[in-house]
């Protein structure tokens, strides 16, 4: 019976294929006058280890990117050095609810 061994290898397969960085969605954004290089730097960083930035804003120095979690390190590092600061994108209410 060869049947058990193609199921464990199928199985490793699939645990390996599952063990996917998981991607963070996340804004960073740094004070007013930050240098354009150190933006761009940023970015470099968070392209290198397989992230996406998704959207860059014009009003504010900042970029939305999806980050894979292993670069939360270096991220950090860099994000206290210029002053940056990195945030879940995330959906906020102001008000829940309402009249009834």
């Amino acid at each position: 019976m060869r049947v058990l061994p193609t199921i464990l290898a199928g199985l490793a397969v699939v645990s390996g294929a599952l063990a996917v960085d998981i991607q963070k969605s996340v804004i960073v954004s740094f004070p007013k006058g930050t240098d354009k290089s150190v933006m761009d730097s940023a970015k470099a960083d968070i392209k290198a280890a397989g992230g996406v930035i998704t959207h860059e804003y014009q009003l504010i120095d900042a970029f939305a990117a999806k980050m894979p979690q292993k670069i939360t390190e270096s991220v950090s590092a860099w994000s206290s050095k210029y002053n940056a600061v990195v945030e879940e994108d995330k959906v906020v209410k102001t008000y829940e609810g309402g009249p009834q």
